[in-house]
């Protein structure tokens, strides 16, 4: 690796660019919002510190170079002058990821096979086989290239991270349709919530939006998501030249950075009790189990600890939801308490187009658009109702 400044992209999900972005610049990183995620440039420092701290990122990469290629001895010659050997090692093994679109070369295929060739020649790497499952579900030790041909300009980046940022690890015991870990965080910043004010998810399922506020609250980076604070593993840990020291002294800055506890009440509760069993085996992985309150509590017994906070929740879609009539019960329910026992707190709920939709009411603002589990959803937020001051006594 170099202290030369690198060319990174944060990839997200669509509909987080601006949640990514607003994290980069909150981790005194400058970055452009673009489609699918977020480009930065910055030495091995920038890399280590975006990587520790992301918390909405898919993963991270590293552009190794783009060219325009409209045939594939094109393709094959700017591919040859590539700086592979800066990412792969003797005998590595290698994993394509390639899309085309709207170019001469459009068969993704044939475009893999010739960069196969390129990396193999310049870098001796071999290619993983075929029926390999991805790094997704096994840490294989592949090192994974991204690459796009899109308008006949090709660009190859080399995957970072490894296993993609959202599997923080802590989350093993699953409730039905569990959010991801970046999507909760990104529901959290997007809902504004300070970090030091009572967070409420009274549809908690396996607790994954009250870890990530817990962490949040604790700042606890993401990539230390575990009883210990230990770093998760990232593929550049793989790469020749890699700064271990400087590595190991980012992640002594974040530990250092840490909150002993929370700065306010984190409390989470659920009708099932098989989820709060899930989510407090979670919260225990991912170090935060004191700081969270699990309840079994259905939504109708709702309680708060205050006049004032922030409630934000996963509300039932899809596999999720279960049948209509359930899904309009719960609606009245929520509606009743977003205009009673809720008045004073701000109200998130990511929900779908189903009777959900309005029970925070007219007033309800959209923050966040994206899909869950191939289902277009869309966060919502009530602000408080402000308080009538009141009158003087005459």
């Amino acid at each position: 690796m170099s202290r030369a400044a690198h060319s990174l992209f944060a990839v997200c999900a669509p509909g987080l660019e601006p949640v990514a972005e607003a994290e980069l610049q909150a981790l005194g990183i400058e970055g452009r919002a673009e489609t699918g995620g977020v480009a930065f440039n910055g030495p091995d420092a920038v890399l280590f510190r975006a990587s520790l701290g992301l918390r909405t990122a898919t993963r991270l990469l590293l552009r190794l170079g783009e060219f325009r290629a409209r045939s594939f001895a094109d393709l094959e010659r700017h591919a040859g002058s590539l700086p592979w050997r800066r990412v792969l090692g003797p005998g590595a093994r290698v994993r394509l990821r390639v899309s085309c679109g709207l170019s001469k070369l459009y068969h993704e295929r044939a475009v893999a096979e010739r960069l196969l060739a390129a990396i193999g020649s310049a870098a001796g790497a071999t290619p993983a086989p075929a029926n390999a499952r991805p790094d997704e579900e096994t840490g294989d030790d592949a090192q994974l290239f991204v690459v796009r041909v899109l308008r006949d300009v090709c660009t190859v980046s080399a995957d970072t991270s490894g296993a993609p940022l959202y599997m923080r690890g802590y989350r093993q015991a699953l409730a039905r349709a569990p959010i991801r870990e970046t999507l909760a965080a990104a529901l959290l910043i997007a809902a504004r919530w300070p970090g030091d004010v009572p967070l409420l998810d009274p549809l908690c399922g396996s607790g994954t939006i009250a870890i990530e506020g817990a962490l949040i609250a604790r700042r606890i980076p993401p990539a230390l998501a575990n009883t210990g604070h230990l770093p998760r593993r990232f593929r550049f840990m793989d790469w020749p030249g890699f700064a271990a020291a400087e590595f190991a002294a980012a992640v002594e800055r974040a530990r250092a950075a840490i909150r002993t506890r929370a700065g306010g009440p984190v409390l989470a509760s659920d009708h099932s009790a098989g989820a709060i069993r899930a989510a407090t085996a979670n919260a225990e992985r991912a170090g935060v189990r004191g700081d969270i309150e699990f309840t079994v509590r259905a939504l109708a017994d709702l309680r708060v600890p205050g006049p004032h906070g922030w409630l934000v929740t996963n509300a039932p879609y899809g596999v999720r939801a279960g049948d209509d009539a359930s899904i309009r019960v719960l609606a009245r329910e929520f509606a009743c308490h977003v205009g009673s026992t809720l008045a004073g707190w701000t109200v998130a709920a990511l929900t779908a187009d189903n009777a959900m939709r309005g029970a925070l009411g007219p007033d309800a603002l959209e923050r966040l658009a994206t899909r869950n589990g191939g289902i277009p959803v869309r966060l919502r937020v009530r602000e408080p109702v402000p308080e009538t001051p009141a009158r003087p006594v005459p």
